[in-house]
């Protein structure tokens, strides 16, 4: 069986070629970041917010949808029902990036009302897995977890398997489960916490993959793995934020398939009950 870092760099090499259309509803802070972070590795943003618009485009040439709750409206959340329906009859995959659920009830609400209609994948970090699962433990501070990654890692299996989505939970060490194979992805740099919308955009980056990977789990690993990479190299480059986010886009641009197979730590977890 292929290791999972020659798999992600397969998924990397996939979606150069195959530049999949993502469709992002996402927050208005982290548009600018989450396009430039889609076309440095490949993938083709697009941003909408009309339902007529996102239906045309998901019935048409949309491969993938991302949706970001980061700065949810009531309209905007009438746009996202309807949305998710309509990559379901389209045949759409799509991501949910549950942004502040358990700090905020309105969100948390409507995420949970968007689960019945299932993502394919849903990308978040420990607080925000733990409170979507309806578990103990999600503690945070605005849209940063208080809780650590290995933390989420028991609801993120249970959410997983409750769901049929993959679940990919985001922190120094990023972990991607099925709910029945766990792995733990190790590349990452603590910059990638003081740059506004990497998180955000990883979430996009994820909805690419999917579009270019032969499963979910294998396009959350490689979504860890490129993203977690790239984020090593920048800061060996910049030790401040602002140069840092610049040198993450140059990274994400120039970083290859091999470089993904040689360099990235993936371990597989033991399951959890």
């Amino acid at each position: 069986m292929n290791s999972p870092q020659y798999i992600a760099a397969e998924v990397l090499s996939a979606l150069r070629e195959r530049r999949p259309l993502v469709l992002c509803l996402t927050n208005n802070v982290v548009q600018n970041i989450t396009a430039n972070m889609l076309l440095a590795t490949g993938g083709v943003p697009v941003m909408l917010n009309h339902s007529g618009e996102i239906n045309d485009l998901l019935h048409s040439c949309a491969n993938g949808m991302l949706v970001n709750v980061g700065t949810l409206s009531e309209q905007q959340a009438q746009i996202m029902h309807a949305a998710v329906n309509d990559a379901r009859s389209a045949g759409v995959p799509w991501v949910l990036d549950p942004v502040a659920v358990g700090l905020l009830r309105y969100r948390t609400d409507v995420c949970r009302e968007l689960l019945q209609t299932p993502p394919t994948m849903i990308r978040g970090n420990a607080s925000e897995i733990i409170a979507l699962a309806g578990a103990e433990g999600a503690l945070c501070r605005g849209v940063e977890s208080m809780a650590e990654s290995a933390a989420a890692v028991n609801a993120a299996q249970a959410l997983a398997r409750r769901t049929g989505a993959t679940v990919l939970v985001t922190g120094e060490t990023d972990y991607a489960t099925d709910g029945t194979t766990t792995y733990a992805c190790r590349n990452g740099a603590e910059l990638m916490t003081r740059v506004t919308g990497v998180g955000c955009a990883m979430g996009a980056l994820a909805t690419a993959c999917l579009a270019a990977a032969p499963t979910p789990l294998q396009a959350a690993v490689a979504t860890a793995a490129i993203l977690g990479l790239a984020g090593e190299r920048a800061a060996a480059k910049s030790p401040f934020p602002g140069t840092f986010a610049a040198h993450l886009l140059d990274e994400l641009a120039l970083l290859t398939p091999d470089d993904i197979a040689k360099y990235t730590r993936i371990d597989s977890e033991p399951s959890q009950d």
